[in-house]
């Protein structure tokens, strides 16, 4: 009885393993079948071959355009923007690579910004394009706001708003900087009521945020108001906060004195770990209250800052600072390069913005100046009004350019910590401005 039940198992473990391997090759067959493809490929003489390679090259893409490529968004290009157009932008992009080399303007933001607009402007790969890399960066970050709220969240990280705890008076220098938003606001209305350009409210309202160098912000708006002009609003945004140290002197220099730019400031009061963990706090609950639509941005910028005073988080508040935020600048960078393209960048709606940009931003400036040569004018300690500048949203760029601009006159006289009072609140103010726009105009 043994014997047989043992010949019964063997036999039955044979016709399990032929089973298997007959399923095994049939699997393998089909495999092979669907894996077959006929030949397509024509064979061509070398003669044929070599002309159809030079063809190709970049060289005869920007010489001789071909008529049926397509932009970034599937529509067909001009000439110029296929072959002259190209070259400017290229040559445009060697100027910003100048810029943030050899003079260090923000070489952070304007490498990656610039390198993604040499890419932008290779003919033939289309790596602007929805499948190409550079496009794929813009889609899952910009066009989602994703980018800019984490930004938010790094800048948090890295702010001390004891400058401004300890004088807070200094917030309203912020506070008058966001005047440069709501006056470019009134103007690019008027200059579509008079028939020069075609904005809508909406529009008009996503460009006047430029006015506060505030990249992340000027996106996140963009976004919500007018995605259609997403890419202009953040290059001429990213590109203005870049210049800082090329557009804020002059205007500073214009309305100051001497004797004003020689004010020395003194050190304020001692601001407790206390207070720097409520206030952020404070600050997101009246947020929530009272404008809501600003809650995305500065509950971001809140919640980094937060981590930082708390003490007890020091890998998530470092990486914050450090990593997160640098990979972030490199996609952010190079998504808002993309944008750089030629066909793009060189159009009548895109020069309007870069044109109205800049008034807004040279507006803010002026406005944070002019506000501490009027708070100067009441008793108590006088403000060094180049600090009014810092008003505007680029963290830390133009709190430094307030003290660099303050150095050249009195090596001794250091304003980075009192610029950074106004600074800080700058953000705080675009942001809010942001969300007042929105929910006006949504």
């Amino acid at each position: 009885m043994k014997l047989f039940i043992l010949k019964f198992l063997a036999v039955f473990m044979l016709f399990g393993m032929s089973s298997a391997y007959a399923s095994s090759a049939a699997h393998t067959d089909g495999a092979a079948e669907s894996t077959h493809k006929e030949e397509t490929y024509q064979s061509k003489p070398f003669g044929e071959m070599i002309t159809g390679f030079l063809k190709s090259t970049g060289i005869v893409a920007l010489v001789n355009p071909d008529p049926n490529e397509l932009n970034s968004h599937g529509e067909k290009m001009s000439d110029f923007h296929k072959g002259l157009g190209r070259v400017i932008m290229i040559l445009v992009v060697f100027l910003l690579f100048y810029l943030a080399i050899k003079k260090g303007f923000e070489p952070l933001l304007l490498l990656p910004i610039a390198f993604g607009g040499l890419l932008a402007n290779i003919p033939v790969a289309g790596i602007a394009g929805e499948h190409g890399f550079l496009g794929v960066i813009y889609n899952m970050g910009l066009a989602n706001e994703m980018f800019p709220i984490i930004i938010f969240m790094g800048v948090g990280a890295m702010t001390d708003f004891g400058p401004l705890l300890s004088n807070p008076k200094t917030a309203l220098l912020g506070g008058a900087a966001q005047f440069g938003i709501f006056g470019t606001l009134v103007g690019a209305v008027a200059l579509s009521q008079a028939g020069l350009v075609d904005f809508t409210l909406q529009q008009a309202s996503a460009i006047s945020i430029i006015g506060g160098a505030d990249g992340p912000t000027s996106i996140f708006i963009a976004t919500k108001l007018a995605p259609e002009l997403l890419g202009a609003i953040a290059v001429a945004s990213y590109s203005y906060m870049a210049m800082v140290p090329i557009i804020q002197p002059p205007i500073m220099k214009a309305l100051t004195t001497d004797k004003e730019r020689k004010i020395k400031m003194t050190t304020r009061r001692h601001v407790s770990r206390l207070e720097k963990l409520i206030f952020p706090i404070m600050v997101l609950i009246l947020a929530i209250l009272v404008l809501p639509e600003s809650t995305p941005l500065i509950g971001a910028f809140m919640f980094g800052n937060f981590l930082k005073e708390s003490g007890v988080v020091e890998r998530l508040n470092d990486t914050l600072q450090n990593a997160l935020i640098n990979i972030v600048t490199i996609f952010l960078g190079l998504g808002v390069g993309s944008k750089l393209a030629a066909d793009q960048f060189l159009v009548a709606d895109t020069m309007f913005i870069m044109v109205l940009g800049i008034v807004a931003f040279s507006v803010g400036t002026a406005a944070g100046v002019i506000m501490a040569k009027i708070m100067n004018l009441f008793p108590g300690e006088k403000i060094n009004p180049l600090i009014g500048s810092a008003g505007v949203s680029a963290v830390p760029m133009a709190a430094r350019v307030s003290n660099k601009v303050g150095m050249e006159y009195d090596k001794q006289n250091m304003l980075l910590m009192h610029a950074m009072g106004p600074n800080v609140a700058g953000v705080i103010g675009s942001a809010v401005a942001a969300g007042v726009l929105i929910s006006l105009f949504q």
